[in-house]
């Protein structure tokens, strides 16, 4: 059930001007230069062991079981890789035999992208899989969820060319699974819907790694889209081992400061009973997008940070919701979802 929450927004800043494409290149490179230094123990490592650090914060509901039932006639392809490193892989979930007709359009794909504080997580949990594959796949969509290099040994903003890097792969193998790569949804949980909608509000980014235009971009449950703001604020100290203390690296990697005109529709999904409130900064980005002539909603839930993701695709107004955004997006996609 889609909740009807009160929202009070933060203050708004003063935004700098909306950065070029190459000065967002130049600013993105000297964010991964500047990155955090890997660690040989991350301080969370010793605090998980005891139960604390980032479960006892929130950011581990996605449960560790990996995806445990493919629907009837659904294929995985397992670990396919995008890159070189062993967590630059990614499982693509291929639609039925009946569901991939030999003539017509080709199948849309969901670009999935895992949270988990941008330092733990994995494309195939249960929780970031199950019911997306078991609701869409049968419907004629491939599913591809990506895993990304991680915290402490990968900075952010090398996570972001990652997830570029893989949305360009995925776009260029498109045809190959019967899939159309111009179809493309980007879908994103917690830290995963940050690096999604860093890149549908500044496509140069993704567009410099190989990745042609997509159709838009699902964020699910992120606090972090005005990062600036965020980090002048009291904020958890993960956010401080994420990103550091340096402002220029923080603008670098923050939606509101990359956004750009023309940037594919956003739908910011927003958890009402998180105890950092969300859907503040989802409201604050919306209002920002639409304040450039783009197209953004905000789908408040009365729901956990982990049901977010781990509820999407169970027969709800919830997931009627976010495929009603979807439809709205193409043709095709809308037929497939039978609307």
């Amino acid at each position: 059930m889609t909740a009807h929450a009160t929202v009070h927004p933060q203050p708004c800043r003063v935004s700098p001007p909306l950065f070029r494409p190459a000065v967002a290149a130049l600013l993105l490179a000297f964010a991964a230069a500047m990155a955090p230094p890997a660690q040989a123990q991350s301080p969370w490592q010793g605090r998980f062991a005891g139960g604390g650090g980032l479960k006892a914060a929130g950011f581990l509901h996605d449960g560790t079981g990996s995806i445990s039932r493919l629907p009837e006639g659904v294929q995985r392809l397992f670990d396919e890789p995008y890159g070189n490193d062993p967590l630059q892989r990614m499982d693509v979930y291929l639609p039925p035999a009946s569901a991939r007709p030999a003539a017509g359009p080709r199948a849309p794909i969901l670009f999935m992208v895992h949270g988990g504080a941008w330092r733990t997580g994995d494309k195939a949990m249960e929780r970031v899989v199950q019911e997306k594959v078991a609701r869409w796949v049968p419907l004629g969509f491939v599913l591809v969820s990506v895993n990304y290099r991680l915290l402490p040994d990968t900075g952010v903003a090398l996570q972001a060319h990652d997830v570029a890097t893989a949305l360009a792969t995925v776009q260029q193998r498109a045809a190959q699974w019967g899939a159309d790569g111009t179809r493309t949804v980007l879908m994103g949980h917690s830290a995963g819907a940050h690096l999604v909608a860093l890149l549908n509000a500044q496509p140069a980014l993704a567009q410099r790694a190989g990745a042609a235009p997509w159709l838009g971009a699902v964020s699910l449950d992120s606090a972090v889209l005005d990062l600036p703001a965020l980090m002048g604020a009291p904020h958890a100290a993960l956010y401080d081992e994420a990103f550091g203390d340096n402002p220029a690296y923080w603008a670098a990697l923050s939606p509101y400061d990359q956004l750009v005109p023309g940037a594919a529709p956003f739908q910011f999904v927003c958890s009402t009973v998180r105890p950092d409130h969300p859907c503040q900064q989802a409201v604050h980005m919306a209002r920002r997008v639409r304040e450039t002539g783009g197209r953004a909603e905000v789908l408040p839930q009365a729901l956990s940070h982990g049901d977010i993701n781990g509820t999407l695709g169970l027969d709800s107004d919830y997931t009627r919701a976010v495929e009603a955004f979807m439809a709205s997006l193409d043709d095709e996609v809308a037929r497939r979802l039978g609307r």
